[in-house]
């Protein structure tokens, strides 16, 4: 008899020891013994003959934390535990320090700047001697002494060089002879004599009023359209100006009187010259042409 009491005593402790306070997750709570625990959830025991089964989706947080303690229930529970969000130690404060920062510079003007650092300084020289250099090109171009035009640039830097550009080539004016100087009276023969004198003369001063004409490389380009222009009268028959003028064309090597030009290239001449005879000439080469009056034959 002492051992059936024993057993049942052994039995009711067994059950007491596993039954489990088990908690939803819609806050029911209940106790009962674990009787299997699967991949689907538990059976649990709740009463005499009751039995009920738990899926694991349905436990609360603290019941599967509790029941994952099981070795037998571990591995079933715990992929549905919630990990606990892990604790970050606190920032350190970010403290902003003062920082010593350098003094802007004043804006000067263009001018002031560029004088204030060799770089600049170094500029306006090279303008103003690019200055200079145009004032001199600029004087070649309008036939202007060069000399005149690089000392107004000196005193006067970029406008000066800018308004000689725009001025007009400074040429010389031939004055002419009035008309009524050479027309003769008509009448008797003293008058006749007093028409020769008049004409005479008026070659005279039509022969002084002549003078040389010369055509600078840098003041003109010389190549096949202007010789073909200027010098016209030189190709074929003598005509025009080569009636009353020498043509004498300088190149870097020597210098010909040309009688007559033969022909011509976009590159080069053929000229017919008093000595040495027919020569080629580049128009590259040639530096001056110069057109000297022609004296006049007595009578």
């Amino acid at each position: 008899m002492r051992k059936i009491f024993f057993s049942l005593f052994l039995l009711v402790a067994t059950f007491a020891v596993h039954a489990d306070n088990i908690t939803l997750s819609d806050g029911a709570a209940f106790t009962g013994d674990i009787l299997k625990s699967d991949a689907n959830g538990i059976m649990v025991r709740i009463g005499d003959g009751v039995y009920t089964n738990v899926s694991w989706g349905k436990l609360s947080q603290d019941s599967l934390k509790q029941l994952s303690q099981n070795p037998k229930i571990t591995a079933y529970a715990e992929p549905f535990i919630e990990p606990t969000a892990p604790e970050h130690p606190p920032k350190a404060e970010i403290t902003v320090k003062p920082v010593t920062r350098l003094e802007h510079p004043a804006h000067p003007s263009i001018i002031l700047g560029l004088l204030s650092s060799p770089v600049g300084l170094f500029v306006l020289l090279v303008l103003y001697v690019a200055n200079l250099l145009a004032a001199y090109e600029v004087g070649l171009i309008r036939a202007r002494s060069p000399l005149q035009m690089i000392g107004l640039a000196a005193i006067i830097p970029v406008i000066s060089p800018i308004v000689f550009l725009w001025l007009p080539i400074y040429s010389k004016k031939v004055e002419e002879v009035p008309m009524e100087a050479v027309m003769a009276p008509s009448g008797s023969l003293e008058d006749a004599a007093a028409e020769v004198e008049i004409i005479a003369a008026a070659n005279k001063v039509e022969e002084k009023k002549l003078e040389p004409q010369i055509f600078a490389r840098g003041k003109f380009t010389f190549n096949k359209r202007f010789v073909e222009t200027k010098f016209a009268g030189y190709f074929g028959e003598t005509k025009g100006d080569a009636k009353i003028y020498t043509l004498e064309l300088r190149t870097t090597k020597a210098t010909f009187t040309v009688e007559r030009i033969m022909q011509i290239s976009p590159t080069e001449l053929i000229l017919e010259t008093t000595p040495p005879g027919q020569v080629t000439v580049l128009l590259a080469d040639i530096q001056e042409v110069k057109l000297n009056p022609k004296p006049t034959p007595t009578t």
